[in-house]
């Protein structure tokens, strides 16, 4: 057992697959090592204690908002037979909560990771998917582990849930620009929404996400073989299936109209919807530099910009 460790993540953006990734169809989502999450963990000599961000104090005074943190941390702890252990656990994040940008997911797994370290074990990805599904499951009821799965990736992933997840090809020249609406993205109440239409209108409702599973389809070609327009038509035809299906916001539309009316190959929603983040693409720095001024003008509260470059 070590006296410090530490455990690493880092954000990720869903390309293709929102919503539809939970009821079996593909999803596409890449890593955002620039936004990145550090769980360190080190020794006391009574007590535990938990420092995040917003929340300084005992693990078991974590509010309800922590419940999944207090999960896992509890289990994990269990795992290695030191419930009793005094610990600090500190948490440093890069990542904007409640974005869609996998920030529970990133924490379990830097914490994972950390825990893992402290007591020097191995650790397998399968038992890190594992593991980090249980904070997941507490946060959003029933994750599709696609989250966990990119957020301890360095590569983009192809995922569909409870049957593939691998590494995808990814030939993309271009550039990938996040933004912020400034509201807090709702994971819960989207997936509710979905699933309320699923009840109410079955047929309609899994014609969109099999469209999107069609899409998914469309972008992984895309990607492989660097067509920026087929790539952007696609995200622009999923963000119209995903206003369909009740999970956008007018604060995203708006974000989306602004960076296609200033020449984006495609835009949509990224995440859960109802708030949180949208996503552009564009093939060039100019064109990007154009589509980050038009969503700035168009209210966007905090941008970020991923550059790819084809390794063909």
């Amino acid at each position: 057992m070590q006296s410090r460790s530490t455990g690493k993540s880092h954000a990720k953006v869903i390309l293709i697959g929102d919503h539809s990734v939970v009821y079996g169809q593909p999803a596409i989502a890449v890593p955002l090592p620039d936004l990145s999450m550090t769980a360190t963990v080190t020794t006391r000599h009574s007590g535990q204690m938990i420092l995040t961000p917003n929340y300084q104090g005992p693990m078991d005074s974590m509010g309800e908002v922590y419940e999944g943190v207090r999960q896992l941390i509890t289990r994990l702890l269990k795992r290695f037979d030191a419930t009793d252990l005094p610990f600090t656990l500190k948490i440093s994040s890069k990542i904007p909560q409640e974005r869609g940008m996998g920030s529970s997911a990133a924490s379990s797994i830097a914490i994972t990771r950390a825990f893992f370290n402290f007591f020097e074990k191995d650790l397998s990805q399968k038992e890190l998917q594992q593991w980090a599904n249980i904070e997941e499951a507490v946060t959003h009821g029933s994750p599709s582990g696609l989250d966990a799965a990119t957020c301890s990736s360095d590569v983009p992933v192809w995922f569909i849930k409870k049957q593939t997840i691998e590494t995808l090809e990814m030939n993309l020249d271009g550039y990938l620009i996040i933004a912020d609406t400034g509201i807090r993205g709702q994971t819960g109440l989207a997936v509710s929404v979905v699933r309320e239409q699923m009840e109410t209108a079955p047929e309609d409702t899994q014609g969109h996400l099999e469209a999107l599973g069609s899409i998914a389809q469309i972008m992984r070609k895309g990607l492989v073989e660097n067509d920026t327009k087929t790539i952007g038509q696609a995200m622009t035809d999923a963000h119209h299936h995903l206003q369909t299906l009740g999970v956008s916001h007018p604060s995203l539309d708006r974000l989306v109209n602004a960076g296609l009316a200033a020449g984006a190959a495609g835009a949509k929603l990224t995440g859960g919807g109802v708030g949180g983040a949208m996503i552009a693409l564009t093939d060039t720095k100019e064109e990007a530099t154009q589509v980050i001024h038009a969503l700035e003008q168009a209210g966007a509260q905090e941008i970020w910009s991923q550059h790819y470059v084809s390794q063909k």
